[in-house]
């Protein structure tokens, strides 16, 4: 990533919650000058006050990059104290759930270029997915700088419309709470045969974390790698009979349980 404009023209992180801790320390990593960096936070961690970059302080006049963090609730109170860097040179990328570009160029200008981006909650780790897409004043070398951003905190995808954020939310931003709950419902199922309680959420986890790294490491598709591993007649079989039902079993289910969830994405941002 080439951080050069940024380490000359400043980078400002509203909010900085455990989403903007993670993107700060791969920025970090990467070579981004801590001076370069103004976090603009009621509450910023000892953590970050250690980091060396300037905390709640007069911000520069025009940095490369507002990146905005904040939770949707306190988006109001928040992002009107940028509004005097809004309808110039300065790029805004979004990973704000919910709040839609129309939102921010009300506030900033409809001359602002804008990124809104939804990343999920494995970012923490580094292992996140992130969709984005800016508006109409955002060139192709804002959505790559916006990319090569995000991409501190795992992969990133290009969406070719805003309302696809909606279905993207329903399927990797509420993802990762289907996967805990597979979890805790596959350690539940091995108590009901008799696992002990801590036994079965050891073997419910890795085999959960194992199956999805093997997805993303194999070069076959889910598919096949489903094929490889369902013996004719035998027990994984018999147990996919149960989970492939299409009313009952995940396909339906899921189907229902994503459009729920893209649904109330719409409602909340006002689609």
């Amino acid at each position: 990533m080439d951080m050069s404009r940024i380490a000359r023209q400043g980078l400002v992180l509203l909010g900085c919650g455990k989403m903007g801790s993670a993107m700060l320390a791969g920025w970090l990593e990467s070579g981004l000058p801590a001076g370069s960096v103004w976090v603009v936070d009621p509450y910023p961690s000892d953590w970050i006050k250690a980091q060396g970059v300037h905390v709640n302080a007069p911000l520069p006049e025009a940095p490369a990059i507002v990146l905005v963090a904040v939770k949707p609730q306190m988006m109001g109170d928040a992002l009107p104290v940028l509004t005097a860097l809004g309808g110039g040179g300065t790029l805004f990328v979004s990973v704000a759930a919910g709040t839609s570009i129309a939102t921010f160029e009300e506030i900033l200008g409809a001359s602002t270029p804008i990124v809104r981006a939804m990343p999920n909650t494995p970012a923490a780790i580094g292992r996140g997915i992130t969709a984005l897409i800016g508006n109409a004043h955002a060139s192709g070398d804002d959505v790559t700088l916006a990319e090569e951003l995000l991409a501190a905190v795992g992969q990133t995808v290009r969406l070719e419309r805003e309302a696809q954020m909606d279905a993207v939310t329903g399927v990797s931003g509420s993802g990762p709470a289907y996967v805990f709950h597979l979890i805790e419902t596959l350690a539940a199922a091995g108590e009901a045969q008799g696992l002990a309680p801590e036994l079965a959420m050891q073997l419910a986890k890795a085999t959960v974390a194992g199956a999805g790294a093997l997805a993303e490491a194999a070069e076959e598709d889910p598919t096949q790698l489903r094929v490889n591993v369902t013996s004719p007649n035998g027990t994984t079989q018999a147990a996919l009979e149960v989970l492939m039902e299409p009313e009952t079993g995940f396909p339906g289910l899921l189907n229902r349980a994503v459009a729920a969830a893209t649904n109330r994405s719409k409602e909340l941002s006002g689609g």
